[in-house]
């Protein structure tokens, strides 16, 4: 039987997932497995010293050095999963298979970081994952696998990310296959969109609330950072308000007040005005409970 051989780069809970499911099909054969260079999640490692895998980092896998390095291993293709450098043309094209990457987007949209917190944000009715080849661009080559699911006003940042854990694997595994079976029919992404569009990597005061936002544009972002998430940040007189789950009320009348306003209870959930009319907070952390008239910035 013949054998792909694969060099393997990633990081976390994608990368040991798809890990899992490969090393049980001997069609496949892990060679290394490169784990990020700044990670300190240790789960790869043990993976590969558990399976006799030889076990990598390096700052700069598109040096001269860690390309001869991995030369010995003499790799048919070369898989990123969750890896976080990017990868320069010699290395794309040192395996004759060349490389491929996994990303939890329905490319070419939603190219870049933290993209299932934004496809929340943008209140999307589903999101992709997407296995494709490699180029010298960002998340840009053609795609060989793509799976959509959808999302419901019940999902949110932790629902969507415990789906894609799993799917990104599964995707992933079942692109090899049709690699392994010489099925691959490519699509360039520029006959999806001959545009796409890219997503930045979120940073430190991005999850501060905006109150003059409309309510659904609050239950967007707060349930797109949402634990596991940093949780969607507000204050009240300089102390914070962590808030991490509201709800839409069904109903509720547009009308002009200041946005922010602590303006009533339901049960334990706090009623606060936005933009446009009112969201409950369903969920929060302070050390100063809110009270009626309280104005949250």
């Amino acid at each position: 039987m013949k054998k792909i051989k694969i060099g393997y780069f990633g990081d976390g809970l994608w990368a040991y997932n798809a890990l899992n499911i490969i090393i049980k099909d001997e069609r496949f054969e892990i060679k290394f497995i490169c784990g990020r260079f700044d990670s300190l999640d240790e789960t790869l490692k043990s993976f590969a010293v558990e399976n006799k895998i030889e076990f990598i980092r390096h700052k700069n896998v598109n040096s001269d050095e860690f390309l001869n390095l991995i030369r010995k291993f003499d790799c048919d293709l070369f898989v990123s999963m969750s890896f976080n450098q990017i990868l320069k043309k010699q290395f794309i094209h040192l395996p004759p298979l060349k490389t491929i990457n996994c990303h939890a987007s329905k490319l070419p949209f939603y190219r870049g970081r933290n993209v299932l917190n934004w496809v929340l944000i943008n209140d999307e009715k589903e999101f992709g994952i997407t296995v494709h080849y490699v180029d010298e661009g960002i998340d840009t080559g053609d795609i060989i696998l793509q799976k959509i699911y959808p999302i419901s006003d019940e999902d949110d940042y932790k629902s969507i990310l415990e789906r894609a854990y799993i799917n990104c694997a599964n995707v992933l595994y079942e692109a090899l296959i049709n690699i392994y079976n010489d099925e691959v029919q490519v699509i360039k992404q520029a006959d999806i969109h001959n545009v796409g569009f890219y997503c930045v990597r979120r940073i430190q005061g991005d999850e501060i609330i905006d109150w003059n936002q409309s309510s659904r544009d609050i239950f967007n972002f707060v349930r797109a950072i949402c634990s596991p998430g940093p949780m969607a940040l507000t204050h009240i007189d300089k102390e914070e308000v962590k808030i991490n789950k509201v709800s839409l009320i069904k109903d509720a009348i547009n009308y002009r007040l200041i946005p922010g306003t602590v303006i009533g209870f339901k049960g334990s959930a706090v009623i606060v005005k936005t933009a446009d009319n009112s969201i409950l907070i369903d969920e929060y952390y302070s050390k100063k409970r809110l009270k009626i008239g309280d104005r949250l910035k």
